[in-house]
C-alpha cells in the first residue's frame, strides 16, 4: 500500500516523528524508553548529515518503504524492516521506529506488508534490444518438437504476405521430446519446413543465439547453396545427400539476407519498439542494471539519445562489439561513465572466440563426446584477439571475451595473461570472460590468480545439463562444467544473469539454479558446486556491481548509494528451495522512483 505520510499522520499505524509516535500491534517497534528514542533519532541526523550534508534541520525522507525485511548485503548496515530515499540515494536502513523518524509531509510510505526488499537485481549479462526483439517474432522456447514448430511457421506464413520474412528464436535440440524423423547430427533438416512455406524466407534462431535453421526459400533469396564456401568461424552444415541440411553455425548465420526496414525513420520507430519493450521486461522482473554484452557505436548513440531524452528507465552498462579498425577510430571518443544521472556507461569492449555447446560451437581442447569429428570453432583468430587486447590497453577499456569451451577458456586467459605482464597494476583492470562454462582443471586457478571476472549465467547450468556429459563426457562434466564453488575458492569473482533472451531474463531462475543445481526431473548436476542464498544473491548484485567498477554506487542498501530496490513476493533467502520460482518482483525502484508496482498494474 502506498500513501502519503500526511494523509496517515495520527493514523496509528506508522511513526511520524518523535511527537507522532504511535503504533498497533501489528506494528514491531522497540518502545523501551524516551531515552532511547532519542538515541535513535540522533543517530539517524548524524547518518543523514554524513550522505547529505550539513543541514539545520533533520533531513526528511522522498520514500520510505516500511513493515518489510530489508536485506542489505552490507556488514556495516544490518539488515531492518524499513528503509528511507532521499534525492534518488539510500538514507537509512533500520527498525520502523528508527526510519520513523525520517518520514515528513510529502514522504510517500510503502507498506511492503512483510514483503523482502534487497538490493536492484542486476542482469550480469545478456542483449537489451535482443530481448526486445524476441518479443517480436516467434518463440520457439516452448515448443517440445520440431514438428511443433513447423506447425507454428505454417500458421505464420498463412498470415504472411508472399516474400515475407518470418522469423523466430529459441528453439533447442536436445530439449525436444524426439528426434525428428528427417534430421543430420541431430538436426532437422530443411524440407518439412520448406513444405509450409515456400512462398516465405524462414530464420530460427537457435536459442544460443549460435545457430540458425533456415528453409529453402531463405536459401535462395540468401544465395546459400552447396557452392557456397564456409565463413571464417561458421560452418553451412551439409547432410548425407550433399546439400544444406539448413542449419548455419555460428559465423554463417551472417549469410542470411534477411529484409530490413530501409528508411531513418523505419529504422529508428523499430529500434526505438524494441528498447521499450526490453526495459519493460527488465522491470517487471525486478532488473535495476543491465549489463548488455555487445552493441555496435551507433547503438551506443541510441542509448545515449535516450538518455538524454530521459528513456532509459534502468541502467545499462554496455559493451562495444565491433571489428578493431572501428575500434581504432572510436574508443577515444565514447568511453563514458555514469552518463545521464547513471543510467549509461560504456567502458567495455566485447568479443567472441568461440561458439557454444548445443551447436557443438564451443572450442574444445578435445573433440566432442557424441560427435569425436568436431572440437568446435574459433570464431575469431588469435592474433586479432591480441590486438583488441591491445587496443583495452590503450584506451583504459575493460575486454570482456565469450568462452564457453576449455579451449576458448585457455586462449582468452593465454591472452589476458600476456598483456597484463605489460601493463603495472593489472590486477585492477576487471578484464572478463563472459560465460566461463566449461574449463580445463588447471585452468580453474588462473581466474583467481589473474584477478579475471567469472561472468556466468547459473540458469545455463539446468538448463543445458541433462544433455552437457553428452557433450562432455562424465569426467570433463563433473571436473570443470559451471564450477561456481572452485573458482570461486580460487579466488574469482563469480557474476550471474540470463544472457537474455538466451533465457527468459527472469532472475529466479538464476537465483534458484545457483542454489539448487537442480534439473526437472529432479536430479541434481554436481551438487557441491550450489552457491548458498547468500552467495547466490551476491552473484545478482555485489558482484555485478564489482564487474562493473559500481560497487561504490550498486549492490548494497548502503546509504549513499543509488537507491535501486527490487521487492520480491517471497523472501527467497528463507523459503523452502520448491516456492524460490514461484517469486516474482513485486516493485522495481530506480534511483528512488517507483517503475514498476506488480499491485497498481494488476489493480490489486
Amino acid at each position: 500500500m502506498v500513501v502519503k505520510a500526511q494523509n496517515i499522520r495520527g493514523a496509528g499505524d506508522y511513526i511520524l516523528g518523535a511527537k507522532a509516535v504511535r503504533t498497533n500491534k501489528s506494528d514491531a517497534m522497540d518502545l523501551r524508553s524516551a531515552q532511547h528514542l532519542r538515541v535513535l533519532s540522533t543517530a539517524l541526523v548524524l547518518t543523514t548529515v554524513i550522505f547529505f550534508g550539513c543541514t539545520d534541520e533533520p533531513e526528511v525522507a522522498d520514500l520510505v518503504l516500511r513493515n518489510g525485511k530489508i536485506v542489505t548485503l552490507d556488514d556495516e548496515v544490518p539488515e531492518g524492516s524499513a528503509i528511507a530515499v532521499k534525492d534518488g540515494r539510500i538514507m537509512a536502513v533500520g527498525t520502523e521506529m528508527e526510519i520513523g523518524q525520517l518520514a515528513g509531509r510529502g514522504t510517500e510510505i510503502v507498506d511492503l506488508e512483510g514483503r523482502l526488499a534487497v538490493p536492484g537485481l542486476i542482469e550480469g549479462h545478456g542483449h537489451f534490444l535482443g530481448m526486445g526483439d524476441a518479443k517480436m517474432i516467434l518463440d520457439l522456447s516452448t515448443p517440445t518438437s520440431w514438428n511443433q514448430i513447423v506447425d507454428m511457421v505454417a500458421d505464420a506464413a498463412d498470415d504472411a504476405e508472399p516474400g515475407e520474412w518470418i522469423r523466430g528464436r529459441g528453439w533447442h535440440q536436445d530439449k525436444w521430446t524426439e528426434t525428428p524423423a528427417q534430421s543430420y547430427e541431430g538436426f532437422p533438416v530443411h524440407q518439412s519446413l520448406s513444405a509450409v512455406s515456400p512462398d516465405n524466407p524462414v530464420v530460427l534462431t537457435h536459442a544460443s543465439g549460435h545457430a540458425s535453421f533456415v528453409n529453402e526459400k531463405a536459401m535462395q533469396v540468401s544465395r546459400i547453396s552447396t557452392e557456397t564456401p564456409n565463413p571464417q568461424g561458421g560452418e553451412i552444415l551439409i547432410g548425407a545427400d550433399g546439400r544444406p541440411t539448413g542449419l548455419l553455425r555460428e559465423t554463417a548465420q551472417g549469410l542470411v539476407r534477411v529484409t530490413r526496414p530501409e528508411t531513418e525513420e523505419e529504422i529508428a520507430a523499430l529500434r526505438r519498439r524494441r528498447a521499450e519493450l526490453a526495459a519493460q521486461e527488465s522491470l517487471e522482473n525486478g532488473i535495476t542494471s543491465f549489463h548488455d554484452a555487445g552493441v555496435s557505436y551507433s547503438t551506443v548513440d541510441f542509448f545515449k539519445e535516450l538518455a538524454d531524452e530521459g528513456s532509459l528507465p534502468i541502467r545499462l552498462y554496455v559493451m562495444i562489439r565491433t571489428s578493431n579498425e572501428q575500434h581504432e577510430a572510436n574508443l577515444a571518443d565514447y568511453r563514458m561513465i555514469g552518463y545521464g544521472d547513471d543510467h549509461l556507461t560504456v567502458r567495455t569492449i566485447k568479443l567472441s572466440i568461440d561458439g557454444a555447446l548445443g551447436p557443438r560451437g564451443a572450442w574444445l581442447l578435445q573433440p566432442y563426446s557424441d560427435a569425436p569429428h568436431l572440437s568446435g570453432l574459433n570464431l575469431i583468430p588469435i592474433p586479432d584477439v591480441k590486438e583488441t587486447a591491445r587496443l583495452a590497453l590503450r584506451h583504459d577499456y575493460q575486454l570482456a571475451v565469450h568462452a564457453i569451451g576449455d579451449r576458448a577458456n585457455r586462449e582468452v586467459l593465454d591472452i589476458y595473461e600476456d598483456a597484463f605482464a605489460t601493463h603495472p597494476g593489472s590486477d585492477t583492470l576487471r578484464w572478463r570472460i563472459e560465460h566461463a562454462q566449461h574449463l580445463a582443471v588447471s585452468d580453474i586457478p588462473r581466474f583467481g590468480k589473474l584477478g579475471v571476472i567469472a561472468a556466468m549465467q547459473a540458469n545455463h547450468c539446468t538448463s543445458d545439463a541433462s544433455w552437457v556429459p553428452d557433450r562432455l563426457g562424465a569426467r570433463r562434466s563433473e571436473e570443470g562444467a559451471y564450477v561456481w564453488q572452485k573458482l570461486a575458492a580460487a579466488g574469482a569473482v563469480v557474476t550471474n544473469g540470463t544472457d537474455a533472451p538466451v533465457e527468459k531474463i527472469n532472475p529466479m531462475a538464476s537465483f534458484y539454479a545457483a542454489v539448487a543445481r537442480t534439473l526437472k526431473d529432479g536430479s541434481v548436476f554436481y551438487p557441491k558446486e550450489r552457491m548458498s542464498r547468500e552467495e547466490a544473491l551476491k552473484s545478482y548484485t555485489v558482484n555485478n556491481a564489482i564487474a562493473a567498477f559500481e560497487e561504490d554506487i550498486k549492490g548494497t542498501l548502503t546509504p549513499g548509494k543509488l537507491a535501486d530496490i527490487t521487492v520480491l513476493s517471497r523472501d527467497i533467502m528463507t523459503i523452502p528451495e520448491e516456492e524460490i520460482l514461484d517469486t516474482v518482483a513485486e516493485m522495481t525502484i530506480v534511483g528512488g522512483k517507483i517503475l514498476f508496482d506488480r499491485a497498481a498494474d494488476t489493480g490489486d
